[in-house]
């Protein structure tokens, strides 16, 4: 069972230096991966400039987005930055993309939110091709540069909707979970999906299986999460009654869970930019 971290929701201008020195922990370990958020109306770094920056000061750290918003992008040049960062980071690259439910976001791109999920559809054939060293019509030439990945980097679905998880087995090598991921019984119920989908279009070995949740831990560790959730998210109740990793116990029972549930990576991100989270967190997971 890995274990990764990830950045705080919030990130403003002046974060670099809390984001470099954390890449820099994490990649001395335990953690398995680095993952970084997204959005584009919210006070955070675009996270594909950020990762590219990571990339160029880490050796050993997967670099996840967890999730994108493939839809508010242009396709080819994702595909471009994508393989871009795969070949700095020497094919460390995974990408968790997803939909994304928040209009706000389609409005500031600008793109069309309505119909999101051909488009995306669209985005997921159109990076392969590319990816693949194919040259598209109209085109003199592919696009470079060649992913280290073969076919470029890995691609995870995030999102609960069943088109979502369809696209699992149509496209992807994973899914990549958050929401509701502390509950067994929803947690498992998603994976049966996936494994459905996966089955469903034929595909060989199984998907990888990737959680995220925020965390913190020690004096005002629940009222902390409970309020960068509710920042993130608009304030939904639903997502401020679920029970979060707030405590040792708690990130170790996930840990437990979720191996015993087959899935391979959970990341935890601390809400708050202080490194005494990294600490707390490297200690829980020890």
């Amino acid at each position: 069972m890995k274990v990764g971290v990830g950045l705080p929701f919030r990130m403003p201008t002046d974060s670099w230096a809390y984001i470099s020195e954390l890449a820099r922990r994490a990649d001395e370990g335990p953690y398995s991966s680095f993952a970084a958020l997204d959005r584009l109306a919210y006070d955070n770094f675009e996270a594909m400039a950020e990762l590219a920056a990571v990339a160029a000061i880490t050796k050993r750290l997967r670099l996840v987005t967890a999730i994108l918003l493939a839809p508010v992008r242009n396709a080819g040049v994702l595909a471009k930055q994508a393989a871009t960062i795969d070949a700095i980071s020497n094919g460390r690259l995974t990408l968790g993309l997803a939909v994304g439910g928040r209009e706000d976001d389609a409005v500031v791109a600008p793109s069309e939110f309505r119909n999101r999920g051909k488009l995306f559809e669209e985005q997921l054939v159109h990076m392969r091709r590319i990816w693949a060293g194919e040259v598209l019509e109209g085109a003199e030439r592919p696009v470079g540069p060649a992913p280290v990945q073969p076919g470029g980097p890995e691609i995870l679905i995030g999102g609960t909707h069943a088109k979502a998880i369809a696209r699992v087995g149509r496209f992807a090598n994973g899914y990549v979970m958050g929401g509701r991921a502390l509950e067994a019984e929803w947690a498992k119920g998603i994976m049966t999906r996936v494994e459905q989908s996966w089955a469903e279009h034929g595909r060989e070995g199984r998907p990888r299986i990737v959680v995220t949740l925020p965390c913190a831990l020690g004096p005002g560790a629940e009222e902390a999460v409970t309020s960068a959730v509710a920042h993130y998210y608009g304030g939904d109740p639903s997502r401020q009654v679920r029970q979060q990793p707030t405590s040792p116990e708690i990130i170790r029972n996930a840990i437990s869970m979720h191996e015993e549930l087959g899935s391979d990576e959970i990341i935890f991100r601390p809400v708050t930019p202080e490194l005494e989270q990294l600490e707390r967190l490297t200690d829980a997971i020890r």
